[in-house]
Order: C-alpha cells, then structure tokens, then sequence
C-alpha cells in the first residue's frame, strides 16, 4: 500500500505520523498524480492545529494527509477531464493532501510542467509562487512604484519580491537580520523586522510605499498600513479579512486556476522567478521538514522528494 504522512487529529507535531493508505481514485474532473515532490507551507501544520482556512468548514476526516501542492506524473483521470492525459508530468493544487505517494488533484488547479521546469521547482509554484502572484497583481501598481513585502524571507515573500520586480516595482523586504543577505540577493531594500518598523522603513523610502504585501499580520500588519497614503493598497496573506479590512485593506484574492501556474511557471523557466529551494527531505523525514517550517526558520522553499 502507498505511503503517506498524516496527523490523526487536531493537536501538536505527536499527532503526526507516516502511515500506508489506499491508493486514491480519481472522481470526476480529478487526476491521480503519482508524486515526485511536495511543496511544504505554513499553512500545513495551521491546518494540523485546527485552523480554518477562509471559507472552510470543520469537516475534515482523519488521518488526515498532509500537503497542498506538488508535482508528479499523472497516473489516471477522471471522467470529464481533457487536455491531461496519463503520463503527463503536471504540478498543481491538491484535493486533500500531497505528503504522500499518490495524490488527488482538481484538473482546474492542475497545469502541464514546462520540459526546462525542474518537478523540485514546479511543486513549490502552486501555494507560495500563486499566492505571491495573486498578491501583487491584486495591488495593480504601476511600474516604479515601491511595494513592502512583510515576511519577505519565506516562501511566498521571496516568491512576492521576485514578481513585483519582474513587473518594474522597487521592492522593501522585511525580514530578520538572518535573512538579510538572502533578502538583498532577490534585489529587495531590507529592512530588519521588530518594533518600530514604520520608522526603520521611512529611512530608506521617506514618501511612504505605494503597496503593502503582508505576510505576517499583527502588529506588523497595523504599522505597514501606517506606511501607505491610499490604504486599499494594502493586501494581507498573514492576516484574517476583519484584522485588514478594518485598516482599509483586504485578503488576497486567490484564483486557484490553470493559467496563473502556467504565469508563474514562465517566469522561473525564463529565469525572472527562482523558488529558492534550499532544503530537500525524503518522505519518512517529512516530520522534519514540518519542523523546519513551523519553527519559522526557514529561508526560501523547503520540498520533500517522495520518488526520484
């Protein structure tokens, strides 16, 4: 029987545990995605806790698997599925985990994976890379204008100062002084995360910021809408909608959708999006890789290899 790697109720890292499953079938519009990678995201040891995603319902059923993007070769379709056909090789969102030997996932949040994309790479595009894209896009900055990225050192911040260069904007990253090389490397201005951080980014953009992507919400969240002259630019990752849209923000809008991860799959194949991935751990060690996550240490992209 497959493997996966799950946690069996709500709780802390000793609910989790690797365990074998039944293979799933694929329903109707899903494909069966024989794994290659699986991108790890704070969202997946939230979700662990008990977190409700926006618009979520507590239903979910245990073990629960893990994971919500990765990269694989698809091993079977269901009904009313076109344009995917078995032995592709796709990268997309999953129906209900990705820590694991097979994968379900919808043909709407599935896409083909370019030749020159690596599967390591394409499995971090579709929570962090979409989600930065998603973001940036929402802001509608012109070029030159100068956005602040909050958490600009994990996934989706690094993913989210790549693209607003990519599309002409000056970029301030707030970080840790640990990640400050890192930060400056994607061409951000860094500016160090901890009290007083309206203050520390007016001393290298005196005007203000033309945006906010916010990757962190609280007090980081509140001082960053400080920062901004029309306050309907400011849009949070971080935060729920009542804590943004109270400063005159909103959430993200995701569009969970085909052509933004053919966007972001161009933008690494032409060498304008890099995921960073700087940790790679086999799948009887995705504990560990949680761990590096959920610890908030993490520098870029951590990914676990489920099969070479």
């Amino acid at each position: 029987m497959p493997k996966a790697y799950v946690f069996t109720r709500y709780g802390g890292p000793e609910t989790e545990a690797l365990v074998e499953v039944d293979r799933p079938s694929p329903g109707p519009g899903e494909v069966l995605v024989a794994v290659r990678v699986a991108g790890v995201n704070p969202v997946d040891w939230k979700l662990r806790t008990g977190y409700l995603r926006p618009g979520e319902t507590d239903t979910r059923t245990f073990p629960a698997v893990f994971g919500n993007e990765v990269s694989g070769v698809v091993e079977e379709i269901g009904a009313g599925v076109d344009g995917i056909a078995v032995g592709d090789e796709v990268f997309g969102n999953t129906v209900a985990g990705g820590y694991a030997e097979y994968a379900l996932l919808p043909a709407t949040i599935t896409a083909h994976k370019p030749a020159e994309l690596s599967f390591q790479d394409a499995a971090t595009l579709p929570v962090a890379a979409a989600t930065a894209y998603d973001g940036v896009r929402q802001l509608g900055l012109p070029a030159g204008a100068t956005v602040l990225v909050t958490g600009a050192g994990g996934g989706v911040g690094s993913a989210a100062v790549q693209i607003a260069r990519a599309l002409g904007l000056r970029t301030v990253g707030v970080a840790s002084e640990g990640k400050k090389d890192f930060v400056e490397s994607l061409g951000a201005v860094h500016v160090p995360s901890g009290p007083d951080l309206a203050a520390r980014v007016r001393a290298v953009a005196p005007d203000g910021v033309d945006g906010v992507y916010d990757l962190v919400g609280g007090e980081v969240l509140a001082e960053a809408a400080t920062l901004l002259t029309d306050p309907a630019k400011l849009v949070t990752a971080g935060a729920p909608a009542p804590e943004v849209e109270k400063l005159g923000g909103a959430r993200v809008q995701r569009a969970r959708g085909t052509a933004v991860l053919d966007a972001v799959a161009r933008l690494v194949v032409g060498g304008e999006l890099d995921p960073h991935v700087t940790r790679t751990f086999p799948l009887d060690r995705a504990g560990e890789a949680l761990r590096t996550v959920e610890d908030g240490h993490a520098r870029g992209k951590i990914v676990i290899e489920v099969s070479a």
